[in-house]
């Protein structure tokens, strides 16, 4: 699996809103990833929602999606590990992160140690034509929080996948949805 990661902390950079209005707080019921209505049309992200929310986690989730990637000819083949026949359809998601308290993110060289860990274990998963791609941005916790502090930190990370056919790329990113969530929820590979 491919993965890289980046930095977006500046003046005009999207943040991650951790309280937003339909926030649903998984971590004291990770079992209810399987009631939002992103996760119902797609149960792999259910179990990896499932999976990152867990009380072993070193991470927690506020925000999900998954859609149909429209435009396939602005993907890259190598970027996402493919022969160009697969390139044909392809499904993408995007997961908000942010630190458990016992593994908060004190600095941004914190986090972009989290993501060097993270996208060297992912790219010793042998799965093609998929890719993770971590955006470390700052988060906002409240309304009320008009200062950030250092630990207002997250990653939204994007998880893509491609195939010669629509059921071949919804196979691949499910896969890649459960790789990714059993790497991130592993806290001893990511420590």
């Amino acid at each position: 699996m491919e993965a890289d990661w980046e930095i977006q902390l500046g003046g005009g950079a999207p943040v991650i809103e951790a309280n937003w209005s339909g926030f649903v707080d998984l971590r004291p019921h990770p079992e209810r990833a399987a009631l939002l209505p992103e996760a119902v049309a797609f149960p792999a992200l259910a179990e990896a929602l499932f999976m990152l929310n867990a009380g072993t986690s070193s991470v927690w989730t506020s925000r999900s999606d998954v859609w149909p990637v429209l435009n396939v000819s602005d993907l890259d083949v190598d970027e996402l590990n493919a022969p160009p026949e697969s390139v044909a359809h392809a499904f993408a998601c995007y997961i908000d992160l942010l630190p458990q308290v016992s593994y908060h993110w004190t600095t941004h060289i914190d986090v972009a140690e989290y993501c060097k860990r993270a996208c060297r274990h992912l790219r010793a998963v042998p799965l093609r034509c998929s890719r993770a791609d971590f955006v470390i941005r700052y988060a906002v916790f409240s309304a009320e929080s008009h200062s950030l502090t250092p630990m207002d930190r997250g990653i939204t990370a994007y998880i893509t996948a491609c195939g010669a056919s629509e059921a071949e790329a919804n196979t691949t990113l499910q896969a890649a949805l459960l790789v990714f969530a059993r790497v991130l929820s592993s806290q001893s590979t990511l420590e």
